[in-house]
């Protein structure tokens, strides 16, 4: 049996930064990962620059990385109307591909130990976690669970969410389309949905969108659904003409849940999208991702202090608390009016050309600059 000092379960964007974060701060940590790197995943890949100075003052050379300085938000209806403003923050896109790949390449040289095997279950005993992989055990005196939206290890801690099916699938891929403005996202409403768009790393246009699962299974393919719904908004009507699909078949996830979900299991400190998933249309997971990994990480440095576990997991509690609930609840209020698309063309009717009312808006979804 393998012992640990902290172990992290996901090596996606939260686990990697909280793994860089401890590792540099004097402790040994152990993170799981299910997959190898390089590999895609399910996102929208825009990121506010809200984590940008966190993330420069772990060392991590972001700089080296194409990315790309997106400051300009479009937000279009299926009646083709559409407003675009400025971005209060601005952010910058990069794909998954490449930046967990840069994240992982990292914390390898600072040496966080990695281990590639599907957790099954975690148990919180003496003091201690037992960790059972499929292939090994681990013992560590801490844990963080970072694997992501849904997991069977949601399912072995009877967590309230996963008993609900949900009708949301999510959808991906990348294409080229060299004219698309590599400065501006895109949130383009279709019945039953709604779809970004924003360029990335090596002139890659990111495409990912939402749907009701029900709404899919009324087409034989994604193309098909692509032409007969997405493309009713003119914008993507337009954006499937002229873009050439780089992926083989698109990525696909299934029962994507935005219900509420606690941030403390069985001891266990839950980051990224583990605590809680904000609505994709905010633009906005990453750097919440990247936030929560920088919360546990004050919370773990603190109870090495103390050695105080009870006030630990109550003190990260309430900072997680202080820092996403609002934006969570406001994103699922912008979600059902994106979801319905006559209340959208009416929200586009009313906000019109006031710029500054949208800024508001999407700043009730955004965080301060750490």
């Amino acid at each position: 049996m393998r012992e640990s000092q902290i172990t992290i379960i996901g090596g996606g964007l939260a686990g990697l930064v909280s793994a860089i974060h401890l590792q540099k701060s004097g402790f040994s940590v152990t993170l799981i990962e299910k997959n190898k790197y390089p590999f895609h995943r399910v996102c929208g890949e825009y990121i506010s620059n809200e984590v940008k100075p966190y993330l420069l003052q772990l060392g991590i050379p972001i700089h080296q990385l194409d990315i790309k300085s997106i400051n300009q938000f479009k937000l279009t209806s299926i009646h083709q109307k559409s407003i675009e403003s400025s971005l209060p923050l601005g952010g910058f896109g990069v794909s998954r591909y490449t930046l967990d790949h840069f994240l992982f390449q990292h914390a390898q040289k600072l040496g966080v130990h990695f281990i590639f095997d599907q957790v099954l279950n975690y148990q919180f005993t003496g003091n201690q976690f037992l960790i059972e992989a499929k292939s090994q055990q681990i013992q560590s005196e801490l844990l963080i669970c970072a694997y992501g939206k849904r997991s069977n290890i949601d399912a072995k801690l009877s967590r309230k969410f996963f008993k609900k099916k949900t009708a949301w699938m999510g959808v991906k891929a990348h294409y080229r389309l060299d004219d698309f403005p590599e400065n501006r996202v895109e949130l383009h409403n279709f019945d039953g949905g709604y779809c970004g768009l924003s360029k990335v790393d090596q002139n890659y246009v990111n495409c990912c969108y939402l749907i009701k699962t029900e709404q899919f299974q009324k087409y034989k393919n994604f193309q098909q659904l692509e032409q007969e719904v997405l493309a009713k908004n003119t914008q993507l009507a337009d954006f499937f003409q002229g873009a050439k699909m780089s992926f083989e078949k698109r990525l696909v996830i299934s029962q994507v849940s935005f219900e509420n979900k606690t941030c403390v299991e069985n001891h266990a400190l839950m980051i990224g999208d583990s605590a809680g998933l904000i609505h994709p249309l905010c633009g906005n997971g990453m750097a919440m991702a990247i936030h929560s990994a920088k919360l546990a990480s004050e919370a773990i440095i603190d109870f090495q202090a103390h050695k105080n576990r009870k006030q630990m997991n109550a003190s990260f509690s309430k900072a997680w608390k202080n820092n996403f609930s609002q934006r969570l609840f406001f994103g699922g209020i912008f979600q059902q009016v994106l979801l319905q698309p006559k209340l959208t063309n009416l929200a586009l009717q009313l906000v019109g050309k006031n710029k500054f009312i949208l800024k508001q808006l999407i700043q009730l979804t955004h965080g301060k600059t750490l």
